[in-house]
């Protein structure tokens, strides 16, 4: 059990803005460190990651920014070891790197595909392999992936073939993953969201298409970043303790029906 006072390592993949960006800021203040990972090295992407950085550090993390394309083969590995290089431990993993191809199978290649499966399935299975042996040195190992209601959910007008089969991989690995590290009592948990709002111009919808997801949605809204950042941060936390292998939907009730 760890102690009142443990403040673990972190690494969020993805976290320059959205669902990443928000759980940054929600756990920063309870984090001795953290890895914060974009895969862009343009201006508009480190300058958006710095950002976070500087909030983190503000509320008390020490802070390192990583950049690294999850598709590419070593990756996920590398951005795991390098954070424990520079700090000596790694007690936290949030998977939370991605993203939405809408096309639908009529227009997707097989490289579509594959580079989907690279990323969302391949990176984290990746980024699992570089951390096990850490998280199952804490006091408090957690491995949290993010999923999507894409994987669950089949609506026309509404299909994400590629993300869908990426994310629903991502969420076998999920349960694999929780029954071989539960015996050193690593959590690992996968995190559904719904329609989730996005910052920096970044989304796979039209204007329009946002407003339907809202009708669609029981609740009546889109979630913020915050309200999935809110459930990852409770899926850290010691009071998570006794939940692993489970996909946990965020959606507003949209998977009801």
């Amino acid at each position: 059990m760890p102690s009142a006072s443990f403040k673990p390592v972190a690494l969020v993949t993805g976290a320059a803005s959205g669902i990443g960006a928000a759980t940054v800021r929600k756990i920063a203040g309870g984090c001795e460190a953290l890895a914060i990972h974009t895969r862009g090295m343009s201006a508009e992407t480190k300058e958006r990651l710095a950002v976070v950085a500087q909030a983190a550090r503000e509320a008390g993390a020490d802070v390192i920014e990583l950049h690294g394309d999850l598709a590419q083969a070593g990756t996920g590995r590398r951005l795991a070891e390098e954070t424990i290089a520079h700090f000596g431990r790694l007690d936290h993993v949030v998977a939370n790197a991605g993203f939405a191809d809408r096309r639908g199978t009529a227009e997707i290649t097989r490289a579509d595909l594959d580079r989907s499966l690279a990323t969302m399935a391949g990176g984290f299975l990746e980024l699992a392999q570089g951390a096990r042996d850490a998280l199952a040195r804490s006091p408090q190992g957690r491995l949290v992936y993010l999923s999507s209601f894409v994987a669950h959910r089949y609506a026309r007008g509404a299909l994400f073939p590629a993300s869908a089969a990426a994310k629903a991989a991502g969420e076998a690995l999920t349960r694999t993953l929780a029954a071989e590290l539960a015996p050193s009592g690593v959590t690992v948990n996968a995190v559904v969201p719904g329609y989730t709002r996005k910052d920096g111009g970044h989304t796979a919808l039209a204007a329009d298409a946002w407003t339907a997801a809202a009708a669609a949605t029981p609740l009546g809204r889109i979630a913020e970043p915050d309200d999935i950042a809110a459930l990852i941060a409770f899926l850290l936390s010691p009071q998570a303790r006794h939940i692993t292998g489970q996909a946990i939907a965020v959606d507003g009730g949209l998977s009801l029906g």
